[in-house]
């Protein structure tokens, strides 16, 4: 597998935290901009990643950054690690036990009043939109010890839908929290083995889980590899269906793959379930020595058809073009959708430009980032009053090489090609990360 140097470019960690104010802008700022921008990601504590690899890359310490809004201005830019124990050991080795043990850094979302950052199966945290750390969420009930980092809430019922896979029993729990945070549903879901699951899609009457074929593999920690995941050809991948508030989970096989990220899922009718994502053939897949792994293949577009009826499912590849890190028009989660929004991979090793993909004609339309740079994912913050899904702005923060600082584009997701309407350059550099969300402002 080509080796990457973590310590390079758009993935290499800050080394502190800062405050910065009065942003530089070119362009004009929609006046209706008026939240904060958080992005979360891995950014050791040391200043430095240890390793030169993905896997090396996921497990380190939660890092936020803030870029604030108010109404057509830039009013300033933050980060801070997370406080927890992985942060008090650096900082306040005193009193390492008052901290919370989680490293939550891989997303940011808000439900039941709360926001939280989420971790890759481990416990949430809730934050401010100013990135202060609460201490542990209060509203989650049975699974504020762990959960997944994507969760999804419905925008008509509010709930939000979630799931927890573990490496031991028991392998899987799935749950419903209503949009007060109080537990609807909470279920152990039997599985042969533990799966590496990383997402879930919603309709709005089902929820679909991915028992897919990277899993684990703990012989990969004695050959030096830190996390024991890697591709099986032996199992068989299949997509478990259950009602959203429990029943009986029928699981329906599917050709070999691997599924980090889910675009959108709905209903077409009482029996007829569409699931997008982005796919891959194969992920983590060891080469024959047992040591390496296998430069990963790119993610593509791809749709899932599901006949409740007559249990067959339907595949179909939506395009050529590497793609990942999918985004929606977040009020259309679970429900039929025309749009979806991603970045676009040229190579397994750059996340280089903005795609929009309309699925009513096939089509889509680009927002080209210069060779050298690169972007995290696009993030759709509704126009006001509009309620078409384009109607809206992407905002994406983009790794200038020359400078080695970001900025954050903002464009019209009517018209990407036609440029930022308006660019916010930050004095410092948000590196490459993992997710993000747009927190408004609730005055």
């Amino acid at each position: 597998m080509t080796t990457l140097d973590l310590n390079a470019g758009a993935i290499a960690p800050v080394t502190h935290e800062a405050d910065h104010v009065a942003l530089r802008v070119t362009g004009t700022l929609p006046d209706d901009l008026h939240g904060v921008l958080v992005r979360n990601g891995p950014n050791p504590l040391s200043g430095r990643f240890e390793g030169d690899g993905v896997l090396s890359w996921w497990p380190e310490d939660a890092m936020l950054h803030a870029v604030a809004f108010e109404r057509g201005r830039a009013t300033g830019y933050r980060n801070r690690w997370l406080r927890t124990q992985r942060w008090a050991r650096v900082h306040a080795p005193e009193s390492v036990s008052a901290w919370p043990d989680t490293n939550p850094n891989v997303n940011v979302i808000r439900h039941a009043g709360e926001t939280l950052a989420l971790a890759e199966g481990g416990a949430p945290l809730a934050i401010t939109a100013a990135l202060d750390t609460i201490g542990p969420a209060q509203h989650l009930a049975g699974f504020a010890q762990g959960m997944s980092a994507h969760p999804r809430i419905d925008p008509r019922t509010g709930e939000l839908i979630t799931f927890r896979a573990d490496w031991k029993a028991p392998y899987l729990c799935y749950g419903v929290n209503d949009a007060r945070g109080q537990p609807v549903v909470d279920v152990e879901i039997a599985l042969p083995a533990p799966s590496m699951m990383h997402d879930i899609a919603i309709t709005a009457t089902h929820s679909i889980l991915l028992d897919l074929n990277v899993g684990y593999d703990f012989s990969m920690l004695a050959r030096g590899h830190r996390m024991p995941l890697r591709w099986h050809d032996e199992r068989s991948a299949r997509l478990g269906v259950i009602p959203r508030h429990g029943g009986e989970v029928r699981w329906f096989e599917i050709a070999p793959c691997f599924i980090q990220h889910v675009v959108n899922a709905y209903d077409v009718d009482a029996t007829t379930l569409v699931v997008d994502v982005v796919r891959y053939p194969w992920y983590f897949r060891l080469a024959p020595d047992g040591r390496a792994f296998e430069n990963n293949p790119l993610g593509m577009l791809w749709r899932y058809r599901i006949d409740l009826a007559s249990g067959v499912v339907h595949e179909m590849q939506a395009g050529d073009d590497g793609m990942e890190l999918p985004r929606i028009d977040e009020r259309r989660t679970g429900l039929p959708y025309r749009y979806g929004y991603a970045v676009e991979q040229p190579t397994p090793f750059e996340m280089r430009g903005i795609v929009r993909y309309d699925w009513h004609t096939g089509t889509r339309e680009r927002y080209a980032v210069p060779p050298g740079d690169q972007n995290s994912e696009p993030v759709f913050v509704p126009k006001r009053g509009g309620r078409a899904e384009d109607e809206g702005w992407i905002l994406t923060c983009v790794y200038r090489a020359a400078t080695d600082t970001s900025d954050v584009v903002v464009l019209d997701a009517s018209d990407m090609a036609a440029g930022p309407v308006a660019t916010v350059h930050l004095p410092t550099r948000i590196p490459a990360g993992f997710h993000g969300a747009w927190l408004p402002h609730e005055d």
